[in-house]
């Protein structure tokens, strides 16, 4: 594998790519140091210091955005509203003909729903920034940080359109970032982003782990998460990479003279087949009620127990609910993503079939009832696996930033095998052994 490391970096191209990305990968990174005009820095850092690691609702943003939100950064929104757009996209390429029309179209369709998706980004950058800043001004955004009421101490509007003007710069300077990677460097741009962002996330979110420790000084509870977090890491790139292979058989056709077809092929439908959409959809819906709660300062029966029960992540009802959500996700993303219906007729059109199953009606239905099948496990794991965090604050005591579980194992697994596989190819494409042999 060394050896591998070494030939990538003496092939010309290849190495461009790669230092080219890693170049991108420091801009990216030092702007997620880099405060935003209007902001006390240091009340900012005490807050950050006082927290010690619980983010709260505002948690998944700030594992996204690499630790930048809760710095109140140039690069404070992250990658997410890119994502939230995309999502956004893709389920209304489903409700609305006209974008289902522009997906058809190929290229050219593709090219246009990426615009939309990018102002899409722009609009909801400036929301959440908005948002983000009023958070900031009403000293919610640290509970029971002492100073935090003095984190935006000037608060004149034209300080808070500058604030949220540079967030949104900011925002559309890391989706051009991840652009660039994906045009001129290695991978897929917003995914290394995202990857890079959560990773920053894991000497801090160990080292607590270590410090809030008992035995032999913390280093007991730290290897055992690190050992933790290596077993799971293997679980997910067992059942990332599993997948169903359902044989098509293409019947041979004579045009001229030449016959053509007669090849056998499969369709992979892999257990995960949503990917970690489903837990990222479940996090968001259940942060909507405590964020109401939270702006509201409500003390109404049902604001208190929406506090103890869904805002509060240890709680049993916060828990099967979202474990259910997960599940609920999981099939109704796969149901909108893998369409049947369309894959049969492809296969008709092109005069394949699956060996024991006629073309047509009873192939989509075959598909639907193998697709039904395989998600169910796929569902469950998601929800074990995005439950991980959880059971180690109830369990164990370990701050809600454990590292090793939810979305940030599920995202740096599966952008770190993509990543690989490319590698692997570039390698392919010069010597027969490739990455790993």
């Amino acid at each position: 594998m060394l050896t591998a490391f070494a030939r990538a970096f003496k092939t010309p191209d290849l190495r461009k790519k790669l230092l080219f990305t890693l170049g991108i990968i420091v801009v990216y990174r030092v702007g997620t140091h880099i405060p935003i005009p209007g902001v006390n820095y240091k009340s900012v850092q005490q807050c950050v210091d006082e927290a010690s690691g619980n983010q709260g609702l505002f948690g998944l943003v700030n594992m996204f955005s690499g630790g930048a939100l809760l710095q109140i950064t140039v690069f404070a929104l992250g990658i997410m509203p890119y994502i939230t757009a995309s999502i956004i996209l893709q389920l209304l390429t489903v409700v609305i003909p006209r974008l289902e029309a522009l997906k058809k179209e190929g290229q050219a369709g593709t090219a246009k729903i990426t615009q939309y998706t990018r102002y899409l980004t722009v609009a909801l950058a400036i929301l959440q920034g908005t948002g983000l800043v009023a958070t900031a001004r009403s000293g919610s955004l640290f509970s029971g940080c002492t100073v935090a009421s003095s984190i935006v101490p000037d608060r004149a509007i034209f300080t808070t359109i500058t604030m949220v003007i540079c967030m949104t710069a900011g925002t559309a300077v890391v989706m051009w970032l991840g652009e660039l990677i994906t045009d001129r460097g290695i991978g897929n741009g917003m995914s290394i982003l995202m990857f890079i962002s959560i990773a920053a996330t894991f000497p801090s979110g160990l080292w607590a782990i270590k410090k809030q420790g008992t035995l032999a000084d913390g280093w007991i509870e730290f290897g055992t998460v690190v050992l933790v977090g290596l077993v799971m890491v293997g679980l997910v790139v067992f059942v990332e990479q599993a997948q169903r292979r359902i044989p098509v058989q293409y019947a041979k056709r004579m045009i001229g003279r030449r016959a053509y077809g007669g090849t056998s092929t499969y369709i992979p439908l892999k257990v995960n087949q949503a990917g970690v959409i489903p837990v990222i959809f479940a996090s968001s819906l259940l942060y909507i009620p405590a964020l109401i709660v939270q702006f509201s300062n409500s003390t109404a029966g049902w604001a208190n127990w929406v506090r103890a029960n869904l805002a509060n992540t240890a709680a049993t009802p916060h828990i099967v609910l979202y474990f259910l959500l997960i599940v609920f996700f999981a099939f109704f993303y796969v149901a909108i993503s893998f369409n049947p219906e369309e894959v049969a007729d492809n296969m008709k059109k092109y005069g394949g079939f699956i060996p024991g199953i006629r073309a047509g009606r009873p192939t989509a239905e075959y598909l639907s009832y193998v697709l039904n099948r395989i998600t169910w496990p796929g569902s469950l794991y998601l929800g074990l696996i995005a439950l991980v965090p959880t059971m180690a604050l109830v369990g164990f005591g370990a701050n809600q930033n454990f590292p090793f579980g939810g979305t940030s194992i599920l995202i740096i697994v599966g952008v770190g095998l993509e990543t690989v596989k490319q590698i692997e190819s570039q390698l392919q494409q010069r010597n027969y052994e490739g990455f790993l042999r």
